[in-house]
């Protein structure tokens, strides 16, 4: 069927406290707005029309793209009146679902079903049991259980307040009827505005039929309107991502403290130890075990790997059975190659470690390509960088880089070669040579150290 999806983000949420539009603000690492459209792209409908009204420039730099059509809403009168701004935008609808940008946690299993429930001639409502409905319109049945009405809280009775079905605001409008219904709504209510939950009564009044979803639980319909409704969404978002995880094979020290803000896939027995972030697109691979205190981000990881606590990853290839960390940091372009080392505080940058090479500590490496079987020692640099421009280099396999050693790019030291400990490295190192490029020392005999000197009084 022809499906259009309209989602609602044009509240200005001024209980946020912020300058920040609310569906801009993150949760997961992206707009709740985001996770919105995500979701509807999913369904994969003939439109997605975005209602904007505050700071709808911000929205719309921020989440531009060719499949979106921005709707303007001037003036804030109502879910009712927002959804009819989309409708001049669409044409030949067979079903017209209603989002909400605030709403982030939405499964697209349920929105799949709310739409294949409403076919193109009922009104499909999503609705959701709750312990405690304070703030939600209630969905009033008749003896027969049939949706007869949707009553705002501030427009019900106190009967009305003990139901305990709540509506979600998500809804599917049949085509043919939308214009109709949504220009005969009427804003003599509570709040003086033009409500979308009206539609169920002209609908019951027309003989359509009502056709109700539920959501699987609260949190996959809550919005978020301040920041402590936010961090309930965040943990709720994370909760759902460790289950997934340990479902598909992670052993997770801690559920709670694991943050998942991409996309990250895994193979099977999997450890990932506490407060470890994820962000970005992820791969992790059998066998991998990450230790406490990571920040891993649009990285593969590949089997038997261990990353040690407190390391970086960004943009990095690790190899099979690699060593990582602690503290470890490996920027964008760094591929380790199987059985590769990096040690603590040691920063590599638009690297190749080839397979079985090592730099246990203490050091910086960019712009480098090194060998199979090469040993970098502690405190050694590759100076890679004039002010100006970048320049490459080149470690030949088993090559053996002294302790403290800077290597002045472009430059490059030969398969079996050494360099010396100390060395400042400026001309190319012959296969299997030892390069030497240090002050030769110098004892003064009978120096002496300097003596404090006495205050004066």
């Amino acid at each position: 069927m022809n499906l259009h999806v309209v989602i609602l983000a044009a509240g200005q949420g001024t209980r946020m406290r912020s300058a920040l539009p609310k569906v801009l603000h993150p949760v997961a690492g992206k707009p709740m707005l985001e996770h919105v459209i995500d979701g509807a792209r999913a369904l994969l409908p003939e439109g997605i029309h975005v209602v904007i009204g505050h700071g709808a420039e911000q929205v719309r730099e921020r989440l531009e793209s060719a499949d979106l059509n921005w709707v303007l809403q001037t003036e804030q009168l109502g879910t009712g009146h927002a959804v009819a701004q989309a409708l001049p935008h669409i044409t030949g609808a067979d079903q017209v679902l209603v989002l909400y940008g605030d709403v982030p946690l939405i499964r697209v299993e349920t929105l799949r079903a709310l739409v294949d429930q409403a076919g193109s001639q009922a009104l499909g409502l999503l609705t959701v049991l709750m312990q405690d409905p304070t703030g939600y319109g209630r969905i009033i049945r008749d003896d027969q259980g049939r949706v007869r009405a949707i009553v705002e809280q501030k427009d019900a009775s106190a009967e009305q307040l003990l139901i305990n079905e709540g509506n979600t605001g998500i809804m599917v409008l049949p085509g043919a009827r939308a214009a109709d219904w949504l220009n005969s709504l009427s804003n003599h209510n509570a709040q003086g505005e033009y409500y979308l939950t009206d539609v169920v009564e002209l609908a019951v009044a027309g003989g359509v039929p009502v056709e109700v979803a539920q959501a699987q639980d609260e949190l996959e319909v809550l919005g978020a309107n301040n920041r402590l409704q936010l961090a309930v969404l965040e943990r709720g978002w994370q909760a759902r991502e460790a289950e997934r995880l340990m479902t598909k094979g992670a052993s997770l020290a801690d559920p709670a403290r694991l943050d998942v803000r991409g996309e990250v896939s895994i193979g099977r027995d999997i450890s990932i130890d506490v407060n470890v972030v994820l962000e970005g697109r992820v791969v992790i691979e059998d066998g991998v075990i990450i230790e406490s205190n990571c920040v891993i981000r649009d990285s593969v990881i590949k089997a038997g790997s261990v990353i040690k606590a407190f390391s970086h990853l960004d943009g990095a290839e690790v190899g099979e059975q690699c060593d990582v960390g602690p503290y470890a940091r490996l920027r964008p372009g760094t591929r380790l190659l199987t059985g590769a080392k990096v040690g603590n505080f040691v920063e590599t940058k638009k690297t190749v470690l080839g397979a079985g090479s090592k730099i246990n500590h203490l050091s910086y490496v960019g712009d480098t390509e090194v060998g199979s079987s090469a040993n970098i020692g502690a405190g050694t640099i590759t100076c890679n960088y004039d002010g100006v421009n970048k320049f490459m280099t080149r470690i030949g396999d088993g090559a053996f880089i002294g302790s403290n050693t800077a290597l002045v790019a472009p430059v490059s030291v030969g398969a079996m070669a050494t360099t010396a400990a100390g060395s400042t490295i400026t001309q190319d190192v012959p296969d299997n040579t030892l390069g030497v490029a240090r002050a030769r020392q110098r004892n003064v005999e009978g120096w002496k150290r300097p003596a404090r000197q006495a205050k004066p009084e």
